[in-house]
């Protein structure tokens, strides 16, 4: 994935490296980012790629506030995405599968010497298989630190300004707002439609499936037509990028915090 026209130019990237200074990185960055995200349906006016495009523009950031101090490994590109394969072009993993490919990355970096990883998660959908990860790695890799964090939940001030409508999520308000500060020239404004925007759009089990606990899931062609959670139309690109800054702010201070625990 190329990274938006606002991430830094000189975040430090493993990718990047020979194997002679990655030895060396062991010692100087002795943080870990993996940026995380999905291969799914974003409506019709994203792309598949949103949530990785997202994560990755947002841990350049993060590596760049950090001075060095972190290093940014390989990318998740593929998620948890069963719930949008309804739609066409979606790819998704099994939680297994994605829970199998954290862990052997996870290992492959312990094993050259990296004991703390964070993992920076543009699809909430990814979100439950990443806790079980962290709570099997306490018994695996006692002596790792593994943390993960979701992007959009880091900012719900930025969110909450920009007054969403009383159904919103994917592929809404915010999410398209941070592709048009990150990554502009993929958002088709022309095909910027609203999805469902009011509980009344929703047939009885997606209600249900709303609330919060008990969980319900379903699958997103039941909650929206289009695929789209809320109304796109409405977001700006001054809007993502208070989200964006946000969500840095507090991942950099939870790793400075971190480095010094």
């Amino acid at each position: 994935m190329t990274s938006g026209p606002t991430s830094p130019r000189h975040s430090p990237r493993l990718a990047e490296m020979t194997t002679v200074e990655a030895a060396d990185a062991v010692i100087s960055s002795p943080v870990v980012i993996l940026p995380a995200g999905a291969f799914e349906q974003h409506g019709p006016g994203m792309p598949m790629a949103t949530d990785t495009l997202r994560a990755e523009s947002v841990v350049d950031l993060v590596a760049a506030e950090l001075g060095g101090r972190a290093v940014i490994g390989p990318s998740l590109p593929v998620g948890v995405s069963p719930h949008h394969l309804a739609f066409a072009g979606t790819v998704t993993l099994s939680t297994t599968t994605f829970a199998a490919v954290v862990r052997e990355y996870v290992d492959s970096l312990y094993r050259h010497g990296w004991r703390k990883i964070l993992v920076v998660t543009g699809h909430g959908g990814n979100n439950a298989t990443l806790s079980t990860v962290a709570q099997d790695l306490l018994v695996t890799r006692p002596d790792l630190e593994f943390a993960w964090t979701p992007l959009t939940a880091l900012a719900p001030e930025a969110v909450a300004d920009m007054r969403v409508g009383e159904v919103h999520g994917h592929s809404g308000e915010a999410e398209t707002a941070q592709m048009l500060h990150l990554a502009p020239h993929l958002v088709h404004h022309d095909r910027l439609t609203p999805g469902s925007t009011a509980t009344a759009d929703l047939d009885p089990l997606s209600r249900l499936s709303r609330r919060g606990h008990p969980a319900l899931a379903v699958s997103y062609d039941r909650l929206s037509a289009n695929g789209v959670l809320g109304d796109p139309r409405r977001a700006t690109a001054a809007a993502g990028q208070a989200i964006v800054d946000t969500a840095v702010s507090r991942i950099v201070s939870f790793v400075k915090e971190w480095l010094d625990a």
